[in-house]
């Protein structure tokens, strides 16, 4: 039996993916599920006793109630924190869309649940010819986007379920996080999304000082029945 899986993808970078999907694989946890967590390309690595990690692979690992070793939760771990076409290139590594499906298969034969964090925005490269895009396509998941309420976070959004829905994608969801403080008529851009989105809000995350308040603002209830 196929597990519930979702990719997640965002709107920019740096507007909360890696907090929600740590957020998504607790709340599915603690439905009782063994929920596994991807990251399968993430740029910006560091090493310590030896051992290269990355600071959101790490917290969606802590997130997880499995023991999944980093390389099959994060195959394409790579060094410099730069788009991740051109930090593979730094470390001379190609981005291969087949291993990353291999990883994934793997996973999910043991796993109840999988949430597979995207990199970057939707479309971000990761070779001369592959993208984020490609890899949402090849493993056929159903999309949550988290939008970071920000000046422009509509138009963001709107193009992103566009190419989204262009590649034949469903948006299962998605998740306003406030990443500006300060940013004024947010309920009101929230509210215009709301509009125009054809698709449950599945939280309105206002701006933390502690990601770990962030599962309490989450309604896994607005999810469509599996399977979409």
């Amino acid at each position: 039996m196929n597990p519930i899986a979702y990719f997640v993808t965002g709107t920019d970078t740096e507007i909360g993916k890696t907090t929600l999907s740590c957020a998504l694989v607790r709340n599915l946890a603690k439905k009782g599920l063994k929920v596994a967590a991807m990251k399968p390309v993430a740029a910006g690595a560091t090493q310590l006793d030896g051992i290269w990690h990355n600071d959101d692979v790490d917290a969606l690992m802590k997130a997880s109630n499995m023991d999944l070793p980093v390389s099959l939760v994060a195959p394409f771990l790579l060094n410099t924190p730069i788009a991740p076409n051109l930090s593979a290139a730094l470390d001379k590594r190609v981005i291969d869309l087949q291993h990353i499906l291999s990883c994934y298969r793997e996973i999910s034969h043991q796993a109840d649940a999988v949430i597979v964090e995207g990199v970057g925005g939707f479309c971000v490269p990761f070779t001369e010819n592959t993208s984020s895009a490609d890899l949402a396509v090849q493993l056929n998941l159903p999309v949550i986007m988290v939008v970071g309420l920000k000046l422009g976070c509509i138009n963001h959004a709107l193009l992103t379920v566009e190419a989204i829905h262009a590649r034949g994608l469903k948006l299962a969801g998605w998740i306003a996080n406030r990443t500006d403080p300060g940013m004024p008529f947010a309920d009101e851009n929230i509210r215009t999304l709301e509009s125009w989105l054809n698709a449950p809000r599945l939280g309105t995350v206002p701006y933390l000082e502690s990601f770990s308040q962030t599962d309490a603002y989450l309604s896994l209830n607005n999810l469509p029945d599996w399977p979409l």
